[in-house]
């Protein structure tokens, strides 16, 4: 039972977790973060596969979380997808490391791990590991400057950014 306990822990932890050589943002200020933000790039999951016009909404819970509800455009079947969805704190408020959960009791982790701390204007995200990364801006598009930036900072963290993929927002 003891090893049975140990590795329901592991899993749970680990889709909570941070990947490797890379760390979450300080300073975080959670009423700034709050309103909508606009996907520009992410590496493929299911979920998204196929949806443009990709934005993320966030709003203050009763509980202290925070409301999210994650939307973008299915060009095939001509129609809005959208999720909703919930989100906690695992540490301190400060720190830009929550976990969210879209499915009843399972959480994954949201790592805040670059902000654009004078504006709140863009931001990269991870998951548990490498395979879970998202650019997001609060306009629709990035200047080439700033995105070629964020795409040189998440290489040199180790993610896949030859496989990126860069999200139509009209």
């Amino acid at each position: 039972m003891k090893k049975l306990s140990a590795l329901i822990f592991a899993f749970l932890t680990s889709c909570t977790g941070i990947p490797e050589g890379v760390s979450v943002v300080d300073d975080f200020e959670v009423k700034r973060y709050l309103g909508t933000w606009y996907e520009i790039a992410r590496l493929d999951h299911r979920f998204e596969r196929g949806l443009n016009n990709i934005s993320a909404s966030y709003t203050l819970r009763d509980d202290g979380g925070i409301n999210v509800i994650n939307k973008g455009w299915d060009q095939q079947k001509n129609e809005w997808k959208q999720a909703e969805g919930k989100a906690y704190f695992i540490d301190q408020p400060d720190q830009g490391r929550l976990k969210v959960s879209f499915f009843g009791p399972f959480y994954g982790s949201y790592n805040i791990i670059a902000l654009d701390k004078k504006n709140y204007g863009f931001s990269m995200v991870c998951g548990p590991d490498k395979s879970y990364f998202w650019i997001l801006s609060r306009t629709r598009q990035l200047p080439k400057e700033t995105l070629d930036a964020l795409v040189e900072v998440a290489k040199q963290q180790g993610f896949a950014t030859g496989k990126l993929i860069f999200v139509r927002q009209d």
